[in-house]
């Protein structure tokens, strides 16, 4: 085994490549507040990257700028600017068209793309993800967007006709809930917290958006866009500690939606804060702790592959990403084998580098939390398969493969969120059963097989325990056309681009007697566009 220290020591680099270091400092003193971006004159919090330089004081992660540390009083002034946009349901925007905010949301999305460049950057600077997949996540945020657009012409489609029955004249469309709170996660600062901030905003909602407490600076660009793009009041940015300003927005009873993706820790605190959490709806993505079933006669070539990149894709920091393997005692040791081999084969480095696959992790204090769960294995009687792994240097830690993991262990139930990779030997089919059973998640698995009678019967009761079972592949969330949800504590709602049109609306009906007299009345407000509700226009 060849030790890393030597290749950690120049792992960090002595200055920024020029692209990036002319984007430093951002020093962000400015919010979005009921249609104007004001200017913040309180306390700031200093924003630090992943990467770091070595000096004569020691390690010293690099300053990226900062951003407002807010107070109650601001985050309540925020919350009134959006009940002001709601205005009971009679605000300008609950109230439009759902061509007319189409339209806005169009808008948005072609300013958002000459921000490209500076957003990617600041994604591989403020959470060290890699070139190639901060661009994909860029993209694909995109995509999604449009994406969003063309379901939600198409659920309009279906709702622009009139439904008689039993005598009764009615339409049926969906309508906006209220006051959203979106919060979303630092591994996908802007995917998924854009998957809760889109559609709600389509739908009608103002919203109260803070922005992840990593990948915070990314937004600064796009506060004009939302100033200019979105009437006054309809979203509001807010920053800060949670603690400081979602707290007493909770605590106010005037939040109506809450989407938050993050603990289940977090996401409980929020609902207790609330008044009256009979009334607040939630969207939630929680943790998960996604196992891969590995049958004896498995693909091992496919296996690898699949489980590389399930298990480490940005550097295992996913909530979809693959965290526990229960592998068949008959293949345990060539998979070992063949694992350890896929991971030395990974580059590592600074995230703009080409082809880098493992990279500096964003959260202080990780690595240390990482070397205490393989520490609680090892005396236990676990091993360290891989040559190097759970080595660390600064924020840069190297993957663990760690086996046999079993009940017991840290590893066995804590969501680790990192590189680090359990796998569980099994002989019979029911123990890994049995732990997903008994697991507090219910997201999804893997299967890796190739025989379809017993593939078949590990779906059907499992398919009670998780939204999505992956036969002969990783974990994922995409396509985003299809549902993600979860069981138990994973997950409340379901999102996908039709999905959260739904989760951010509720079905509303217009209906009338079929009397002449009404059916006159309803005749004129369809011909003479009377109503943005009450309509029959086509839209495509």
């Amino acid at each position: 085994m060849t030790d890393l220290g030597s290749r950690f020591k120049d792992l960090f680099p002595t200055e920024l490549p020029s692209e990036l270091s002319a984007l430093l400092p951002i020093e962000q003193n400015d919010y979005l507040l009921d249609g104007e971006i004001q200017t913040w004159e309180g306390p700031t919090e200093k924003i630090y990257s992943p990467v770091g330089f070595h000096n004569a004081e020691g390690f010293q992660r690099l300053y990226l700028g900062h951003c407002p540390a807010m107070d109650e009083a601001t985050a309540l002034r925020a919350l009134a600017s959006a009940r002001k946009a709601w205005n009971n349901g009679r605000g300008e925007w609950p109230t439009l068209s759902v061509e007319k905010r189409i339209q806005q949301v169009e808008r948005f999305i072609h300013g958002m793309k000459a921000c490209r460049s500076q957003m990617v950057s600041l994604l591989i600077l403020e959470i060290g993800k890699s070139q190639s997949d901060a661009a994909k996540e860029f993209d694909r945020t995109v995509e999604y967007m449009y994406d969003t657009v063309q379901a939600l012409k198409e659920l309009d489609r279906q709702s622009s006709r009139f439904a008689i029955e039993g005598g009764i004249i009615a339409q049926s469309r969906r309508s906006p809930l209220g006051v959203t709170l979106c919060m979303g996660p630092f591994n996908y600062p802007l995917n998924e917290t854009f998957t809760t901030l889109i559609p709600a905003l389509i739908m009608g909602n103002p919203v109260v958006f803070k922005p992840p407490r990593f990948g915070v600076l990314l937004y600064h660009a796009l506060l004009p866009l939302f100033r200019d793009c979105f009437p006054a009041g309809v979203i509001n940015t807010l920053y800060g500690s949670g603690k400081q300003v979602v707290g007493p927005l909770m605590a106010s009873g005037q939040i109506d939606v809450l989407a938050f993706i993050g603990s289940a820790g977090v996401a409980n605190t929020l609902k207790k804060q609330h008044p009256a959490p009979h009334r607040l709806r939630c969207i939630l993505g929680l943790g998960a702790k996604n196992p891969a079933i590995v049958l004896p006669d498995a693909d091992l070539d496919l296996v690898i592959s699949e489980a590389v990149t399930g298990a480490l894709s940005f550097n295992g920091q996913r909530c979809t990403a693959l965290k526990i393997f229960f592998v068949h005692t008959q293949i345990a040791g060539e998979f070992l084998e063949r694992f350890s081999q896929a991971i030395a084969a990974l580059p590592f480095g600074m995230p703009w580098e080409k082809g880098v696959a493992l990279t500096p992790l964003p959260e202080v204090g990780k690595p240390a939390y990482f070397e205490g769960l393989v520490q609680d294995a090892l005396a236990q009687g676990a091993q360290v398969i891989n040559p190097n792994g759970g080595q660390w240097h600064e924020t840069f830690y190297y993957p663990a493969l760690v086996y046999p993991v079993k009940a017991g262990m840290k590893l066995w139930s804590e969501e680790q969120f990192g590189p680090i990779i359990p796998v569980v030997p099994f002989e019979d089919i029911e123990e890994p059963i049995r732990y997903i059973v008994e697991s507090e998640f219910g997201q999804q698995l893997s299967l890796f097989g190739q025989d379809p009678a017993l593939l078949a019967q590990l779906v059907d009761p499992l398919v009670n325990q998780v939204c999505r079972i992956n036969l002969n592949s990783q974990c994922q969330r995409g396509p985003d056309v299809f549902p993600f949800g979860g069981r138990k504590g994973s997950a409340e709602g379901t999102l996908s681009v039709s999905d959260a049109l739904r989760s951010f609306s509720i079905r509303t009906l217009v209906a009338a007697k079929q009397t002449e007299a009404n059916q006159g009345i309803l005749t004129d407000m369809v011909r003479n566009r009377r109503s943005n509700f009450i309509s029959s226009d086509y839209l495509f």
